[in-house]
């Protein structure tokens, strides 16, 4: 049967979202650490669902063994393999109350360079998060009230050598899913642009 196969299943079905919070960039963001996100759609008539179209079908097998069963604000969330082949862009002229978000062109992809680094570096969600392109004018206290500022506790913290660098311990791995989902990106200012990801090591 055409589609059964998971090789190219590329689309993920998303459900038990907290529809009070959750918006197609969250989940651009949660799971874009796991591959590149394509499309995002929540969809309209069930808000506590989403549909997100990975690059490609190893992407989405590993988002979905990474993701299913994790607290995102709150809730567990399932992730599975949808049986849509794409995820479909409103038609033009139809305002979906911006559900479907296309993120083919995004600058934030963490895997379009062949050849990545980024393939290795990716852990199952941890409370331990690793954090890059710290400019040199930010200090620990500084991220540490960044970081608490996303509802949790900042628990420890270490700076890697170069100060670039950093790992940052939160009391869970809700509370780091929250921080990531909030700061990858975030603007520390000089034109840096801080990076979040999930680390294997614990401080």
């Amino acid at each position: 049967m055409p589609g059964v196969s998971t090789g190219g299943n590329t689309v993920l079905l998303v459900s038990n979202l907290n529809e009070e919070m959750v918006t197609p960039q969250s989940l651009f963001t949660l799971f874009g650490v796991y591959g590149d996100v394509q499309r995002v759609k929540i969809l309209y008539n069930k808000k506590d669902s989403a549909l997100i179209q990975m690059a490609d079908g190893n992407q989405s097998q590993l988002a979905m063994s990474h993701l299913n069963g994790q607290k995102m604000y709150g809730k567990i969330i399932r992730v599975t393999l949808s049986k849509h082949q794409t995820v479909q862009l409103p038609r033009e002229g139809l305002d979906d109350q911006g559900l479907t978000k296309d993120f083919g062109n995004s600058p934030l992809h963490r895997f379009k360079k062949p050849g990545s680094k980024n393939f290795q570096n990716i852990f199952p969600p941890s409370a331990t998060l690793h954090l890059s392109n710290i400019p040199p004018s930010v200090s620990e206290d500084d991220l540490r009230m960044l970081f608490g500022n996303t509802g949790g506790t900042v628990k420890a913290f270490k700076f890697f050598q170069d100060h670039k660098m950093a790992l940052l311990q939160m009391s869970t791995v809700e509370e780091a899913i929250q921080a990531l989902i909030d700061l990858h990106n975030y603007n520390l200012g000089e034109n840096h642009h801080l990076r979040v990801s999930f680390s294997k090591s614990t401080i």
